[in-house]
């Protein structure tokens, strides 16, 4: 691992676990949980529909840039709320194909306000599962666009059967790679790329 990514990951996992907001549920809640829940695995833990998205993404080791992007741009609670969301979560990797240093700098405090526009870009209000998205799309003859919270438009695409795509301001296309991850107040759909406003 390279020096700087290296540094960026302990700096994340640092500021994670020194937040009692971002604390993982004892084992007992998890089994509690389990019991009549179905969940999806992302990042190698269980995503509980009785959680909330933030409560969820925590446990994902694919999404640490995400949730300390989250926290630096005091989003917590807004993401905690009763929503529901529809979250474009981007993973670990598609934060590390920004040009370098990019993401070191939108985690900066006076970067707060172009943090929060590039993270609520990838949040549109409602919970629209990966079947109400597909609909969009055949109903809108091939593509269906949708205003996100930070006020841009998304717009998503259906490239080949059961695939959805979502194309950024900029012409840039993320692939979702798990979709409908159930939460309390919302639902995540995993994407592999970084979505920017424009």
């Amino acid at each position: 691992m390279p020096k700087h990514k290296h540094s960026l990951s302990a700096a994340i996992l640092t500021a994670l676990f020194a937040t009692s907001v971002f604390a993982a549920p004892s084992l007992a809640e998890d089994k509690t949980m389990a019991k009549g829940e179905k969940t999806v695995m992302v990042g190698g833990a269980p995503m509980y529909p009785s959680k909330t998205i933030v409560q969820n993404a925590v446990n994902s080791k694919d999404h640490t840039t995400l949730v300390a992007a989250v926290k630096a741009a005091g989003l917590v609670d807004t993401l905690s709320g009763a929503g529901p969301f529809t979250v474009f979560a981007p993973v670990n990797p598609a934060f590390a194909k920004l040009p370098a240093g990019t993401v070191e700098t939108l985690l900066k405090p006076e970067n707060k306000a172009t943090l929060t526009n590039v993270l609520t870009y990838h949040v549109v209000p409602g919970r629209l599962t990966a079947a109400n998205l597909m609909k969009a799309v055949k109903d809108g003859g091939g593509q269906a666009k949708f205003k996100t919270v930070a006020g841009g438009e998304i717009t998503v695409k259906s490239p080949s059967a059961g695939k959805l795509t979502v194309t950024d301001a900029k012409g840039d296309v993320a692939t979702v790679t798990t979709g409908d991850v159930m939460q309390a107040n919302g639902v995540i759909h995993v994407v592999d790329t970084v979505l920017l406003p424009g």
